[in-house]
Parts: C-alpha cells; structure tokens; sequence
C-alpha cells in the first residue's frame, strides 16, 4: 500500500484519530544514502540525481547541504550504513546556514566519514546554526589538522559524535578549529561526543580556539588520548579570553608525564575569562605538577577531580578554597 505523502505540510495542523500532530520544523527534510547496492525494501539505491526523499535518497551530504534552503529549518537525515570520503579541503562544505544533520543507527551502522588523501582534508563550516549529531569521522592519514574548520559559524553544534583515528601516525590534530576573528565561533556547543585519539606525531587537542568567543560549552565528553606531553586533551584557548565558558563533566585519559605547561583538560593565559570548569574527571601519570589547567584564567573552578598517579583515584585539583570565616 502507498504510503500517503503531504509534502506541503498542514498549514492549519491536522488530527489522526482523534491525535493532534504538529509540525516540530519548518523546514524540509532530506535524505542520504550511498547504497553499496542494489536498492532495500523497494526503495532506490542512493544518488544525486533523486529527489532526496525517503525511498529516493541523495547518495552524498555536501549534495543535500546545496538542497537546503538558508534559516529555513531543513533536516538531513542520513541514513544506517551511509559512508563517505572527504579527501580535500573543498570537497565538503556545510554552508547553507540553520540546517541539522542527524546521523541514523547504532554502532558501526552510523553514518562514517574518513578523512584521507591529505592533511588538509576537512569539513568546513562557514555559516551560523548547523548543528551535526550521532555520526563517525575517522581520520585516515598523517596529523590532519582539523575534522571541522569553522569560520564564521556562530552556534556550531556537535553533539553524540564520535572522533577515531587509525594509528598513531594517521589522526586528527584537531576536531574543531577556529579562525582568528574574534566572535566567529560564538555558541560553539560541543557536547557528549566521543574522542579516541591514538596520534604521537603532533601536539593533539579536540578543539583550538584562535581568537577570543563567547558563550562557548564543551560538556559531557569522554576523551582517551595517547601521550603528548604538555598539550591539553581538551581546549586550547592560548592568550584569548574566553567569555561564559562551560567545560563540565567531561572525561579525560591522557598519561602525560609532564603538564607544567600545557594542563591536562585546559590550556590558555588569558587574565579576564567568564565562565565555570566543574565537575570533570581526569587522569594522567604526572605526580608532580597535576595541573587542570594554568591558572590565570580568573575561571570558576569546582568539583574537578585528577589522578597523576596509576590506579589510584583522582583528588581534587585546584585545592578547595580555604573558609574565611
């Protein structure tokens, strides 16, 4: 039986047996899928040239990306099993502002882009309100610098992803990256993402920030990386004030020996910063300096907890405020 389709929507709402549906988006939604063969349960095989439907889905995202219509609300929704490679610094751009790609499936079965070929291969991100969420980006050649380049992209959402490299020599050196102008990456929200990085060539952290930005929030992460010492896991805000900055409940493994310089969660110099680091687990092999981060940023600092030692638990670091009383 065909299924009924109203792709004009229900301007005044509708009601199915007695249920009221509303319309949670504005937009439309597309769908990708680059089949490995023959169409499944009667639908096409994935390609560029169908409408983007649900039984006729686009075969690439950048495809469905230039679909998309700016702030209108539109949805990409990528199915189970879909792959890609991105292999230069042009080959995807997420350019088309406001629109969310949701990834589909559990597992190996999420939606997985290898970055290979070049160390600057990348996903470029140059408009506000996109927002990625339950996919797998691997990186597949030597220290590429940055899954994601993000310019002017305010409100740049990553949530639920995953971030893997192949081998100590074929990884990601960043995850996010910014540009140096100030504000451009206001609202970056980075939030329950996973983070297994294997890479030893090149000084390794999730995300760099390149100018000062505000309302910027990295929680719930859970992140294992190999040993690069005196380099964060985390955040590198180098010399910038960071303004209502949220790092919280994030999970850090990095067995540095050394992070006098370069905290294990954090690192950045800038006197002025707003914001709270709270509530976060980490772990290195480093007794003596045992730093979260450098501590000149005038940050909120609260419930953080790091071992430096093995197979012990992690003690709270910065000490706990004296009473004055």
């Amino acid at each position: 039986m065909a299924m009924s389709n109203y792709p004009g929507g229900f301007a005044d709402g509708v009601m199915i047996r007695g249920m009221p549906i509303t319309q949670t988006h504005p937009g439309k939604v597309f769908w990708v899928l680059r089949a490995a063969g023959a169409a499944t349960q009667g639908h096409r095989a994935g390609s560029n040239g169908n409408d983007g439907s649900f039984t006729a889905p686009f075969a690439t995202l950048d495809y469905a990306i230039g679909r998309c219509t700016a702030a209108r609300g539109d949805i990409i929704m990528v199915k189970p099993g879909h792959t890609e490679t991105i292999s230069t610094s042009t080959a995807m751009a997420w350019d088309v502002s406001g629109v969310a790609i949701i990834g589909l499936g559990v597992g190996s079965l999420r939606p997985t882009f290898t970055l290979d070929t070049a160390n600057t291969a990348t996903i470029t991100v140059s408009v506000a309100n996109v927002s990625v969420q339950n996919c797998i980006f691997i990186a597949n050649f030597a220290d590429i610098a940055t899954c994601f380049t993000v310019t002017t992209a305010a409100d740049f959402a990553v949530e639920y992803c995953e971030f893997r490299d192949t081998s100590a020599s074929l990884n990601f050196i960043n995850i996010v990256d910014t540009n140096a102008t100030a504000n451009a990456a206001n609202g970056l929200y980075f939030c329950n993402n996973r983070i297994l990085g294997l890479g030893t060539t090149a000084a390794t952290t999730a995300i760099d920030i390149d100018a000062g930005q505000s309302r910027i929030t990295v929680n719930d992460n859970y992140v294992v990386m190999a040993v690069l010492n005196n380099t964060p896991a985390l955040l590198d805000l180098a010399t910038f004030n960071m303004l209502s900055l949220e790092v919280a409940r994030n999970i850090v493994f990095r067995p540095n020996t050394d992070t006098a310089t370069g905290g294990i969660l954090l690192e950045g110099t800038g006197a002025a910063m707003t914001g709270m680091v709270y509530g976060n687990h980490c772990k290195t092999l480093d007794v003596a300096g045992m730093l979260i981060m450098t501590l000149t940023s005038a940050l909120g600092f609260h419930e953080n907890y790091l071992s430096g030692t093995a197979d012990v638990s992690g003690i709270l670091i910065p000490a706990a405020d004296s009473d004055a009383s």
